[in-house]
């Protein structure tokens, strides 16, 4: 039996129980066919239209979606192939390759360093050890990106290895961030994939370096452009985080030049009940403060113009910039 309400969108498609009846009926016939998960993936993107802005199928989106599904009881997929099954084998984290804690804290100048780089995550060594340092040291611990992403580790020139950072798909609805931008809802589904979200950002905690945060920040902005371009054909134009109001003060982003504008209700990304969620039956999601970093000087402008009939086939084959104001 179910354990969850049913999604109300996945993939910015709207969800109900006929989008729903496809995907069932698409794993009963791989059920006959020994079909893997990916290629069910595959066919979910394609019966239901699950496309990103260049019309190629948002997979990742979808086999992220039908486990979400498949642990709230709505579908059965099949045994995964993989032991990682889409990182939650606690196994393989644990036996990640992470660095450990050196016998004293490393202080210095941002300068001592040397100089810093970011380096995409594209191997499964890079990608074993991103998982497993995430997982040992942020304090939100390792859960899959969704939707299109990005990772990367951070080194430094004189010490190696300092932390990871990864961006992934925006949330839904955030009307702090919809009203900056002066989107309507129809807009934000329609535009979301043009702004991704700062997930996760590591610095391994016995680095103690001044405006070592706000630096990686200001290098991700500019590097994050050009890899995610390279990767899925167009370029975002807006970065958007959450810090958590009783953590952190957000000093490391104001730094960077990123804008405070408001802070979240507490209600999760897939909010349908409009109540503040809460943590595996625990206390309330904290209040976070909501952080943008505009990728280009008319993002507002461009995230709200408007597209027209014409323009649409432009939007499946080549950069959406090219149609926007």
């Amino acid at each position: 039996m179910p354990t969850r309400k049913l999604p109300r969108q996945i993939c910015s498609r709207p969800f109900g129980e006929d989008q729903l009846s496809v995907i069932r009926q698409i794993i009963d016939e791989a059920d006959s066919l020994s079909i893997t998960r990916s290629e069910i993936a595959r066919r979910v993107c394609k019966a239901l239209d699950w496309r990103n802005m260049q019309g190629g199928l948002k997979e990742m989106g979808a086999r992220v979606a039908l486990l979400k599904l498949h642990r709230g009881g709505w579908v059965k997929l099949p045994a995964p192939t993989h032991s990682n099954s889409n990182g939650r084998d606690t196994n393989r984290l644990e036996n990640a390759p992470i660095p450990l804690p050196p016998a004293t804290e490393i202080h210095c100048s941002l300068q001592a360093l040397g100089k810093v780089q970011l380096q995409v995550v594209v191997t499964r060594e890079e990608s074993l050890l991103w998982d497993g340092m995430v997982d040992r040291y942020h304090y939100l611990g390792h859960t899959p990106l969704s939707g299109a992403q990005i990772r990367y580790l951070i080194y430094s020139e004189k010490i190696g290895l300092v932390g990871a950072i990864g961006f992934g798909a925006a949330a839904f609805s955030l009307k702090a961030r919809d009203q900056w931008i002066g989107w309507g809802r129809e807009q934000c589904n329609r535009r979301r994939e043009l702004i991704l979200n700062n997930r996760r950002f590591l610095i391994l905690p016995w680095i103690r370096v001044p405006n070592l945060a706000s630096h990686i920040l200001s290098l991700a902005s500019r590097k994050v452009q050009h890899d995610f371009e390279a990767r899925y054909g167009y370029r975002p134009l807006l970065l958007e985080t959450f810090v958590d109001c009783e953590r952190f003060n957000g000093g490391c982003y104001r730094a960077a030049n990123w804008i405070d504008v408001g802070v979240t209700s507490g209600r999760g990304r897939n909010d349908r009940t409009r109540q503040r969620e809460r943590i595996r039956n625990g206390p309330p999601l904290p209040i976070k403060q909501i952080w943008l970093y505009p990728l280009h000087r008319k993002v507002r402008q461009r995230l709200t113009a408007v597209i027209e009939p014409q323009h649409q086939q432009k939007i499946s084959q080549g950069n959406p910039l090219e149609v926007a104001v």
